[in-house]
């Protein structure tokens, strides 16, 4: 039953470590989770109606294996940060983002800087760094892989850019930060067709932009070994993860959470064949070379308009792990050793 009283927002006692033990129905101990705080976005993502069905599944699985536990709904955007510092100041050792790489995301703004883990159970659209990490996709089967997991300390990208209101501001990456095309469509796509279409949603919206989309070209400086070159794109994708799944699979090859940079995938043409050759080599798991697109490591990235003597904002979009944030000039960076991943 729901506990009004308890500091986390919409907080459900799924269980307590003695319950458990008393219980003995799990073989499986985790070596690592004595605390956990299951976190879900009630209005996001695919099965809704199932949300607390699908967390409470995972709880329990964790209750049975000696996990204390308790879930919480986020009450609003860019609220989930608050919930997991007042979750840290009661003791919890592991926070379990239950939902999609945006629930994962507003997560990690809490977590870059302590000793406590990161989680995910996959409830969301794309998922992708549960692809990325092997987490399968019932709630119940994740969280028997997470009571085997590891904590490893990893790395975290990290986005300056302008918001909407002209401020700077920034955000923390476990997937990827995206300028261009990639956060036209996030600004583009309709969020109830998101919630009733899951993936269709993004193909449609992708190919309606490919299709009519007038790219820009911006500037990017890169710096990596105290060297920096500048180029002109069209987009910008700065990768942390190996495998998205879904069709688009290896966006960049050479990507991993186990390195401490970034991957930078350039386009530095506007031709459409390009984009689709490039999207098409990760749906058959080919190792083509498109023309005008290239990979490169970086440990940061600074953006910029080619005319910012304007004074006006930026039309060039700015995402990070699926989540639009704001426009031009940014910064994408790495930050070493940023916080604790628990792998299953």
């Amino acid at each position: 039953m729901p506990d009004a009283s308890h500091p986390l927002t919409g907080g459900t006692t799924l269980g307590r470590r003695s319950e458990g033990r008393q219980r003995g129905d799990s073989r499986t101990i985790s070596l690592f989770m004595r605390k956990a705080l299951l976190l879900y976005n009630p209005l996001s993502g695919p099965r809704r109606s199932r949300r607390v069905a699908d967390v409470e599944a995972a709880g329990a699985v964790l209750r049975a294996a000696g996990v204390e536990n308790r879930a919480a709904a986020t009450p609003g955007p860019g609220e989930a940060s608050e919930q997991v510092k007042e979750a840290i100041a009661l003791g919890y050792d592991t926070i379990i983002a239950c939902g999609g790489d945006g629930t994962v995301h507003e997560t990690l703004q809490g977590l870059v800087g302590t000793e406590v883990a990161l989680a995910v159970i996959p409830l969301g659209t794309a998922n992708a760094l549960a692809h990325d990490l092997g987490v399968p996709l019932s709630p119940a089967a994740a969280a028997r892989a997470l009571l085997q997991g590891k904590p490893r300390r990893v790395s975290a990208g990290q986005v300056e850019y302008r918001d909407f209101s002209g401020q700077s501001s920034c955000r923390y990456f476990t997937v990827a930060a995206g300028i261009g095309v990639d956060a036209e469509l996030f600004y583009k796509l309709n969020p109830a067709a998101k919630r009733h279409l899951g993936m269709i949603a993004y193909y449609v919206q992708g190919t309606r932009l490919w299709l009519t989309h007038k790219m820009e070209h911006f500037q990017v400086e890169m710096g990596e070994d105290g060297s920096r070159q500048t180029a002109q794109v069209s987009q910008l994708l700065a990768v942390r993860i190996q495998d998205f799944g879904n069709l688009l699979r290896e966006l960049a090859p050479g990507a991993s959470l186990e390195r401490d940079d970034l991957r930078l995938v350039l386009f530095h043409t506007r031709s459409r064949a390009a984009y689709l050759g490039y999207l098409m080599r990760g749906l058959v798991g080919a190792r083509w070379r498109i023309p005008g697109i290239e990979w490169r490591q970086a440990w940061e990235v600074e953006c910029q308009p080619i005319d910012s003597t304007t004074g006006q904002n930026s039309r060039i979009f700015v995402e990070a792990d699926g989540e639009l944030l704001g426009t031009l000039p940014a910064r994408v960076s790495i930050v070493r050793h940023a916080f604790t991943l628990l792998m299953p």
